[in-house]
């Protein structure tokens, strides 16, 4: 339920600002720091009036522009177009969700400028006396001719954007076999942008043409919207000679078949989800680059090829069943599953290969023991605990198909190291859950506790909170958005009453750099406009020892992040950086709610909270979600936050330290061997499990017969005697 190291936070729907004496969104930028600021809780209101001021202009230019068409008045029919033609600016520049609104209903871009040019040419028609029809009759029909050209423009762009969509979809891989060219320039993919650029001298020519009379404005607007446009026919037609288009379907499907003869993976992650899920998949890239096995990740959705984190392990996507069935004729013997998701079932089917469920994180609610995880040949776990889990829920799955192999990301979690020293700040880290979508109040603590919680925290001193919302906070329940804006307001208030010592400019400095090295080594680098074939032209495989490399500027960039703030200012942690587990390494206390996080902090050792909103008394509490065990139940109201803080302060008064030691090892596991051997034992038990059962089946297809078709089943027991009526039976 929880976003992951690795994993790309889900941007909230609203800019955020820093409090008063942080530096400026500017003046952040520059220096390389992250956006932790807070947002503005009245900006959703404004933005609101903002659309309805677009959406009131445009429809009163439009009406506007119908009446001076039709008295005709020149001057009412250029103020009109000129006014249309600015709010459509507007609305392609600053309210981009408006142009895809008016999409919807049936109201694009290309019917308002039709609209827009059928009004002026009515306009021009009903100026004057009736021989000004033949006078405008040409350019008309050069109107009409350039909206055909638009039209044909679109008609080669889909035939261009269907061989350009290719079967198999890469990165980290070297393609240059399957001949990627660029993508044509977005003005020739996108019908709307395309008609109001290349339209626009025609629209600007009748308009001049109107207010003067003089039909050679026209003309000339007309001939220049013509030009482009014929130019932009032949750029897309010139893609579709034999020379210019990417390779066929088949060849596609022959070099794949060829790449994965030569690559030989062994183990790979399968994955398919949403956009926001990515971060399911992104907690496993480091424990699979480590394995000594030819690592590969299969995706089935095509946008979630550049949703991957940055990897060195080869990237494919395989969109259809068809293309998918190709992997049970290839040397892979183990997929790894993160989430159940619809198309799983279709990878399951691949008898060849054997399939583990490794979840994206463990806890107490029902998602850590679905029934769909009986379909898997194993399901990997982290500790006893969930063993325990899964007899329990009686789902269908065995005890014996349960592994148990720890929390090899938790390797990047820093053990207690004891109290915060006398005099300096206590760091809290207050990392709810979002609301999920059962509408149980216990799900999250932020609509009925977050507010307390966070004002009891910001009311000692001594504290600095580091406050990470779930990305989806807000998403199904506007009460948690809602809150989770409050909470950032208090955090901001919060801020305002402190000041303290700031780190010099050399920190700022430190973090720009390490800021641009870790881009440097992370970022796609496409352009904006690139579609798939280019980012597999340019996605080759990468440079030996990068994933060392990214390795480290990650963890020199977050020493750097921490080093360049206040140690006694509040933050905000939104971004993808600093990831959760480099927050657990900041924080001396976790309060949360029921979630894997809770699980994962155990990992460290030290003191962790769990708001209780879910209606129970703590005893039933603590008996609903074993993982609460160990830890302080604070109620919504918060009252117990100064007792918590006193015994993180003061180890010796604190009596859950070796209840927290042995809930570990129940939830993860023991510490010996470490997490990665445990994973990487059982990649290669079940990887040698799929190769005998390849043995025992190439064995069986050897040495036993086939079986009678039902022809031959019938005849077997022919007479003797084979009558003429018979023998045309047969």
């Amino acid at each position: 339920m929880r976003d992951k190291p690795g994993a790309t936070a889900v941007p909230l729907p609203l800019p955020r600002r820093p409090s008063r004496g942080s530096p400026s969104l500017r003046s952040r930028a520059r220096r390389g720091l992250p956006r932790v600021g807070l947002p503005r809780v009245g900006l959703p209101r404004r933005q609101t009036v903002v659309k309805l001021l677009v959406l009131g202009v445009l429809a009163a230019a439009f009406a506007a522009q119908a009446v001076g068409a039709l008295l005709p008045h020149v001057p009412l029919l250029l103020a009109a177009t000129a006014g249309s033609l600015a709010a459509e600016g507007v609305l392609h520049r600053w309210q981009r969700g408006m142009v895809s609104l008016f999409a919807k209903s049936h109201a694009d871009v290309t019917v308002r400028h039709v609209l827009r040019d059928l009004l002026l040419v009515v306009g021009l028609l009903r100026l004057g006396e009736q021989h000004r029809e033949t006078v405008y009759a040409p350019l008309v029909a050069g109107l009409l001719a350039f909206y055909g050209l638009h039209w044909a423009i679109q008609a080669v762009s889909v035939l261009v954007r269907r061989t350009r969509t290719l079967p198999v979809v890469t990165r980290n891989i070297d393609a240059s076999a399957l001949r990627p060219t660029p993508a044509p320039p977005v003005l020739l993919r996108r019908p709307g942008h395309r008609l109001a650029a290349f339209g626009l001298p025609a629209t600007a020519g009748l308009l001049v043409t109107a207010a003067t009379d003089a039909p050679v404005y026209g003309a000339a607007g007309l001939a220049v919207s013509l030009t482009v446009a014929l130019v932009g026919l032949g750029a897309l037609l010139t893609r579709l000679l034999p020379g210019r288009r990417p390779a066929g379907e088949q060849e596609v499907l022959d070099w794949f078949a060829a790449w994965l003869a030569e690559y030989r993976p062994t183990v790979g992650l399968y994955f398919s989800g949403g956009a926001s899920s990515a971060y399911q998949a992104n907690m496993w890239l480091e424990p699979l680059a480590r394995l000594d096995e030819r690592p590969l990740i299969v995706l089935r959705e095509r946008f979630m090829v550049q949703r991957i984190a940055a990897t060195d392990i080869p990237v494919v996507c395989l969109p259809k069943v068809s293309t998918l069935m190709c992997l049970e004729h290839s040397t892979l013997r183990v997929l790894l599953h993160p989430s159940n998701s619809g198309k799983t079932s279709q990878v399951l089917r691949i008898p060849t290969i054997k399939h583990a469920f490794v979840n994206h994180g463990e806890s107490d609610k029902l998602s850590s023991c679905n029934p769909y995880a009986k379909a898997y040949d194993e399901v990997w776990v982290a500790g006893p605990a969930a063993r325990e889990r899964y007899a329990q829920a009686e789902v269908g799955v065995e005890d014996k198909d349960v592994v148990e192999i720890g929390r090899p990301q938790l390797d990047a979690v820093r053990p207690y190291a004891g109290p915060p020293a006398p005099g300096a700040f206590t760091t809290v880290l207050y990392a709810p859950t979002w609301e999920g979508w059962d509408g149980n109040p216990g799900n999250t603590s932020v609509v009925e506790a977050g507010e307390n919680l966070v004002r009891a925290l910001l009311a000692d001193p001594g504290v600095r909170l580091l406050y990470k919302p779930h990305p989806l906070t807000g998403s199904v329940d506007p009460r948690a958005g809602a809150a989770d804006l409050r909470i950032r307001e208090l955090v901001r208030a919060a801020n305002r009453e402190r000041s303290g010592p700031r780190p010099g400019a050399s920190a700022s400095a430190e973090l720009a750099r390490r800021t641009a090295e870790l881009d440097r080594l992370t970022a796609a680098g496409f352009r904006a406009a690139a579609d798939q074939v280019e980012r597999m032209l340019r996605g080759t495989a990468p440079e030996p020892g990068r994933a060392g490399e990214v390795t480290r500027a990650t963890a020199a960039w977050e020493e750097a992040y921490w080093a360049s703030l206040p140690e006694w200012e509040h933050q905000v942690v939104t971004d993808a950086r600093p990831p959760l587990y480099a927050c657990f390494n900041r924080a001396d206390l976790l309060i949360s709610d029921v979630s894997s996080v809770i699980s994962d902090f155990l990992a460290s050792g030290k003191p962790y909270a769990v708001a209780n909103t879910s209606g129970l008394a703590e005893g039933g509490f603590r008996k609903s979600f074993p993982t609460v065990a160990a830890a302080t139940v604070l109620t919504p109201d918060a009252a117990g936050v100064p007792e918590l803080l006193d015994t993180v302060r003061h180890p010796d008064r604190d009596e859950l330290a070796a209840e927290r030691a042995a809930l570990a090892l129940r939830l993860l596991g023991p510490a010996d061997p470490p997490s990665q051997e445990r994973f990487a034992g059982a990649v290669r038990a079940l990887c040698a499990a799929a190769g005998e059962h390849r043995a025992r089946m190439a064995r069986r297809l050897a040495t036993e017969l086939p079986l009678p078709g039902p022809r031959q089943a019938e005849t077997a027991p022919a007479p003797a005697t084979v009558t003429p009526e018979r023998s045309r039976r047969d």
